[in-house]
């Protein structure tokens, strides 16, 4: 079962000021994590090159993006989704992105612009994932589970170096669950009928997310992988409450994280490797081992909350199918 917990006690990590650079040991690749910037209202433009300068001259194989190309409180437009793809195609190294809340799910709020949430969605779906591969200048393919411009063309994964990648498209603001009227009308221009719209497409996106996570585990032990690396945009309730008035971690019923969770819980139980849960939303730098509960730990499952605006740094981690623990996560601190 999917218990909320505040931060336990960090595993041991090295914090490190730049990337390291130095040649991998044979089986050995390094990765970035990044995500939740620019934001406009943070002034984060000018401190952008200097971030994408500090990752394209690392040594990373590729990098993977947890979501919000765009702060909460601007507008949706078709030019937000543009410039993310412009910012992506400065990356010499692949990029993966997962979508976040501020890009489709918070979209119907007033000063968003008022739009439809769902049409947004279907838009992103179209522009932001233009072929079957990465973005980035050097692409890789994806295994995706939907068709191109389709539902479910977010989700997707991919090996290397024998561990399992997978990217789900699980987004702050509850996963787009609509608790009850005040919730789907507070500071938003929705109406009744857009929010059970969005109930029935939490619904079936939770269900699909849920295959996709599954069938994730399942060729991740076929193939004996030493991990699996799951990125997300969501906190899903590790550290603070998506509603203003309900924990919805807490209270029966209207998490919209609880059943991915608890499939997550139960697939990691089952498989042998380490697995790596990363996410961002709340935009701290994190790493711990918030499940099952500070005094009974889930053993193979590390969290990874990355850095997010106003904080524009990003975090390295190297792959080791040798060690014990698989991951080693650090910290990268741009120098503006």
């Amino acid at each position: 079962m999917f218990v909320r917990t505040l931060s336990v006690a960090a595993v041991a990590l090295s914090l490190i000021a730049c990337a390291s650079t130095g040649p991998a040991v044979q089986g050995q690749f390094s990765f970035g994590l990044w995500g939740d910037m620019p934001y406009a209202k943070a002034g984060d433009a000018p401190k952008m090159q200097a971030l994408l300068d500090s990752i394209n001259k690392s040594d990373i194989a590729f990098s993977l993006y947890d979501g919000d190309i765009k702060d909460g409180s601007s507008q949706c437009t078709n030019a937000i989704y543009a410039d993310a793809l412009t910012m992506f195609g400065q990356m010499k190294k692949p990029v993966v992105y997962v979508p976040g809340d501020n890009e489709w799910t918070d979209c119907h709020r007033l000063n968003n612009g008022g739009m439809d949430s769902l049409e947004r969605l279907a838009h992103l779906r179209k522009v932001m994932y233009p072929t079957m591969n990465s973005l980035g200048q050097t692409q890789m393919p994806l295994e995706h589970q939907g068709k191109a411009g389709e539902k479910y063309v977010e989700n997707t994964r991919f090996s290397q170096g024998g561990v399992v990648f997978v990217g789900i498209n699980m987004p702050g603001s509850n996963n787009n669950l609509v608790l009850n009227a005040k919730d789907c009308s507070d500071k938003s221009a929705r109406k009744a009928v857009q929010c059970d719209a969005a109930n029935a497409e939490y619904l079936e996106r939770d269900t699909a997310n849920i295959v996709w996570l599954t069938a994730s585990f399942t060729q991740a032990r076929a193939q004996n992988a030493p991990g699996l690396v799951l990125v997300v945009q969501a906190d899903p309730g590790f550290d603070l409450p998506e509603t203003e008035a309900i924990d919805e971690s807490a209270a029966p019923g209207v998490s919209g994280y609880r059943e991915f969770m608890n499939r997550l819980v139960k697939e990691t139980e089952a498989f042998k490797g380490q697995v790596l849960l990363v996410h961002g939303d709340t935009h701290f730098f994190k790493m711990d081992k918030p499940l099952y509960s500070p005094t009974k730990l889930l053993p193979n499952l590390t969290r990874v909350e990355t850095f997010g605006s106003p904080s524009i740094h990003w975090v390295r981690v190297t792959v080791d199918p040798a060690s014990r623990h698989v991951f080693n996560i650090s910290p990268v601190i741009v120098r503006q």
